[in-house]
């Protein structure tokens, strides 16, 4: 099996530890899955995440987050931008999900970042996923 992608592989992850109500997933370590997942965290979607050594690459611990009486903080997760179609976007074009409620996770020439923050700094990239 080829692994090529590795940020939809991340999200497919995200997407199945939630569906099974699971208070952990482990994702391959990799600069954008680790800027992704700080994404996540500064926004509030997942508790935190450790970056586990396994002797290559590495390993991403997330700790998914949950509301008070067990309902899904992450309702949807959709991959924007593929590897066969990359999606860019300027800054004044940067989708706002749920009318602000949600978030875009950007690549930018200054790291990965969610849409407002990429707002803040005026700048544009490729966007590589949603988030309700």
């Amino acid at each position: 099996m080829s692994f090529n992608d590795p940020i939809s592989d991340m999200l497919t992850r995200i997407r199945n530890a939630l569906r099974n109500r699971a208070k952990t997933v482990v994702c391959k370590n990799s600069f954008v899955c680790r800027g992704i997942a700080d994404v996540l965290r500064e926004e509030g979607y997942v508790e935190g995440f450790d970056v586990l050594p396994d002797g290559r690459e590495g390993k991403i611990n997330l700790r998914l987050r949950y509301g008070p009486r067990g309902e899904m903080v992450l309702n949807t997760v959709k991959r924007a931008s593929k590897p066969g179609c990359r999606q860019y976007c300027k800054v004044d074009e940067l989708p706002r999900p749920m009318q602000g409620l949600g978030i875009a996770v950007v690549s930018t020439s200054k790291g990965v970042m969610s849409d407002r923050k990429a707002r803040r700094e005026k700048v544009g990239g490729e966007l590589l996923c949603v988030i309700d």
